[in-house]
Order: structure tokens, then sequence, then C-alpha cells
């Protein structure tokens, strides 16, 4: 039995449109059962689009029905927000089928996307260290990594996962806060070369409220990787401001191309290989900008507001 498929959606309708225009490139759709969770609006200005967007996934569910084993919409009759949808339609999904491969609504993948990831969720299945089957990776120069890699990261833009390793998820910021060491929390941050323990303080403020940092955190203290193609087999659509916590300035987490190889050779050992981690380590580096260039762009964009500000009215 393949992996149920799990897209999440809410309120993009032509993001929606074209993740499920590239999933049926895939030719083990009509092996899959689909499930599409639609979240209900936020606010009275989301309504208008949640309401074009499940209009859009009824009439995908008609007309594609045969392209599938089964499709099921489920339309949520409140807001859950990205994090609480996701948690609990994979831990139901997830109890019922035993493993999963989990899609936003901004997420193309590649004509063999299913091919991977369900290769890889049934090999890896017996391994309890393999924690998630990752269908993105970081930009990297790919030569002698093989087809793929194991990672630190259960990445949240396409991936897969079993039942056994989801039932540990937590969303508790004082567990995690209360049980990560300083050096720990330096081996999450990746020897403080990109601060992903960042996102555990700012969910416990309530400044942002994610899911995948916990799976990260969870995974490290099992002492699990999960695996990761040298070459995405996705790639992300919603750096367009479109999403809540993606933007324009994470395009450069985007492959140049997608992945369309399959099948693969795996790993002869489960550990990260140090060519990987040096890649992957000068890559976050890279991002951070010197302090002098930091102050001038926020320099630049104070100017940018005073000048709105202070605008003549036009007359009239």
């Amino acid at each position: 039995m393949l992996a149920p498929i799990v897209l999440f959606a809410y309120n993009r309708p032509t993001h929606t449109a074209k993740t499920l225009k590239s999933l049926l490139q895939n030719a083990l759709t009509g092996q899959s059962d689909l499930f599409i969770y639609s979240d209900a609006p936020k606010d009275s200005k989301a309504r208008h689009k949640v309401t074009r967007t499940r209009q859009y996934l009824r009439a995908f569910k008609a007309r594609y029905t045969q392209a599938f084993q089964n499709i099921t919409i489920i339309e949520r009759e409140r807001n859950f927000g990205l994090a609480d949808s996701i948690i609990d339609g994979v831990t139901h999904i997830i109890k019922q089928y035993g493993k999963i491969i989990v899609l936003e609504d901004d997420i193309l993948v590649s004509p063999v996307f299913l091919d991977y990831m369900n290769d890889a969720l049934s090999r890896y299945e017996q391994h309890s260290n393999v924690w998630a089957i990752n269908a993105h990776t970081h930009p990297i120069d790919p030569q002698g990594l093989g087809d793929c890699y194991f990672w630190y990261f259960p990445d949240p833009w396409g991936w897969g996962t079993w039942h056994d390793r989801w039932q540990h998820f937590r969303r508790d910021t004082r567990y995690f806060i209360n049980n990560f060491s300083k050096q720990e929390i330096m081996d999450i941050n990746l020897n403080n070369s990109y601060n992903a323990w960042q996102q555990i303080l700012l969910n416990k403020s309530g400044k942002i409220k994610t899911w995948a940092i916990f799976f990260y955190c969870l995974a490290y203290k099992h002492n699990a990787l999960s695996l990761t193609p040298s070459t995405s087999y996705i790639h992300q659509i919603g750096l367009d401001g479109s999403g809540i916590h993606c933007s324009s300035s994470e395009e450069v987490f985007n492959s140049k191309t997608i992945n369309t190889k399959f099948p693969i050779t795996y790993p002869q050992e489960i550990k990260v290989p140090t060519l990987a981690l040096q890649r992957i380590y000068a890559f976050n580096k890279s991002l951070k900008l010197p302090l002098i260039a930091r102050i001038k762009r926020k320099l630049k964009t104070i100017s940018k507001k005073l000048k709105t500000q202070i605008a003549p009215r036009p007359r009239r």
C-alpha cells in the first residue's frame, strides 16, 4: 500500500491549482489516496479567497476522481492556522495508514516525486533512526553526495514519515527549553551557522506558531536523521509574499532545477556526510550579511517609510 498524500490548503487558489497539477504528472497518483485539508478563513478578508479555493478543490475532485485511488476533502469549520491544521491532519491520517506524504499548497513536485517518496518510505520503515524522508534540500553543489544523503532536519517543504516516529511529536515549548543544554542548542543551530533554536523562543513568546522546529528537535533527541535528495524533488512557489512564514528573501533556498531522476541509489550508511555538512555550513554562513550591510538595509527601509509618511497629499 502506498502512503496517502495529505495536502494542506488555505486561501491561495492559484498556488493550490499549480501544486495539484504538478502532482497529477506523477504515475503513482492512480494508486494513491489524496486527502486535502481546507482551513476555514481567519477573518472576513480571507473569506473570499478561501471560498474560491474550496470551489476549485471541489471542481478538481469532480474532474480528477479517476486520477487517484480516492480524493477526500476536509473543509475545516473553524480556522486552525497552518501549524495546528498540519499537526491535527497528520496525526489523524497517519494513525490509519502508518505512514504519510505531506504537502502544502505552494509546493510544485517533480514527476517522480511519489516514486521517490514511496520507495524511500518503504526502504527505511524499519530503520528507527530515520525519522523523515525529505523532498527538499539546501541548494548546494550535489557533486560527490550521490543521489541522496542523510541530514539532521526533517524538512517541511514536501516530506514523509511513519506513525511510530510521529507519535513522539509534541509542541510544548517548556519541555524543549527545560530539556536542551547549551551544547545541544549549539548542535541544533549547526554550530551557530544557523539560528534554528530561535524558532522555539519565538513560539514560546507567541510571535510565531510553527510545528517543524519541534519535530526537528525531537529527531535530534532520538539521534535520528532524515533522508534528503542531493537535488530537490520540489520547487517552492510561495515565496511571493502570499504565505505566512515565507517571503521573497527565502528564494535562495530554491534549487535552480527540479530533480527528475528515479530509480536512485541510496547511502550505504545512515550518517551525515562530512561533505554535505561543510557545504551547508558554508551556505548558511553566506546568508549572514555583514553588520554594515544590515545597517544600510535597515536605514533604507526606515527612509522609505519616512518618505511615505511625509509625502505631500495630492491636490483636489
